[in-house]
């Protein structure tokens, strides 16, 4: 007894670790290892979990920089297309953003955020990139209101440049307006460009404002023209304002 108490004081330990190396060897062997896995997924999901989150966060900001610097870069563009436009003009025109416009009334008018303390007083003719957009028909210290070429209650004289065809023009609810002319055999065909005239009594003449796109020649009493706006009149954000005595 006495020498095998000192046998296993002397071999115990080493034959403890051995038949303990063994057993979780058989036990790995059996278990195919999935103990080991589940038990590091624990031990790391933790950290894993964390680093996951802090990359999506750096990615969904990383995203909002870039579609901010895209939408900064658009309206830079913009606003550097109206300042071409005024420097070229005969008159320097007010620079206004479109801050207000109903969705019932989208095609009808739209809101400025500029007014008298600007400069803006009534009936001044309002321009975009493409040609003319309306006229302002009320005006207050910090806003404005347009009336859009586009409205049904819009009435504007117009000429095609080609031939000098004349006759009166008015909204549609849409990005084309119709034209009615005086003559009953007007000489015009689709692809005219067509402006303001002489004869018009709210705007200055030559102001661009479409194209001809269809003419129907039978209508009576006179010939109408379907005519497509150039202005981007179905999205403004920015515009420029002319006093109607600046030609």
């Amino acid at each position: 007894m006495y020498t095998l108490r000192r046998w296993w004081q002397h071999n115990g330990v080493h034959l403890s670790a051995t038949l303990l190396t063994l057993g979780s060897a058989w036990f790995i062997r059996q278990t195919h290892g999935v103990f080991i896995m589940d038990l590091y997924g624990t031990i790391t999901r933790p950290l894993v979990d964390s680093s996951a989150k802090q990359n999506a966060v750096t990615n969904a900001r990383v995203l909002e920089l870039q579609e901010r610097l895209v939408e900064i870069e658009n309206q830079n563009q913009v606003l550097r297309n109206l300042v071409g436009i005024t420097s070229t003009s005969k008159s320097v025109g007010i620079i206004a953003p479109v801050i207000g416009r109903s969705p019932d009334q989208w095609w009808h008018q739209i809101i400025l955020g500029r007014g008298q303390a600007e400069g803006i007083i009534e009936n001044s003719m309002v321009m975009s990139q493409g040609g003319l957009v309306g006229r302002v028909i009320q005006v207050g210290s910090s806003t404005s209101r347009v009336l859009l070429l586009s409205d049904p209650a819009s009435r504007v004289g117009v000429v095609v440049s080609r031939s000098r065809a004349m006759g009166f023009l008015r909204g549609q609810g849409s990005n084309r307006a119709l034209l009615t002319f005086f003559e009953k055999e007007p000489d015009v065909k689709p692809g005219d460009v067509i402006s303001t005239s002489t004869y018009s009594q709210l705007f200055p003449s030559s102001l661009p404002i479409g194209q001809i796109e269809s003419v129907d020649y039978v209508k009576s009493p006179a010939p109408e023209a379907v005519i497509t706006l150039t202005a981007p009149v179905n999205y403004l954000e920015w515009v420029t304002v002319h006093h109607p005595e600046q030609k």
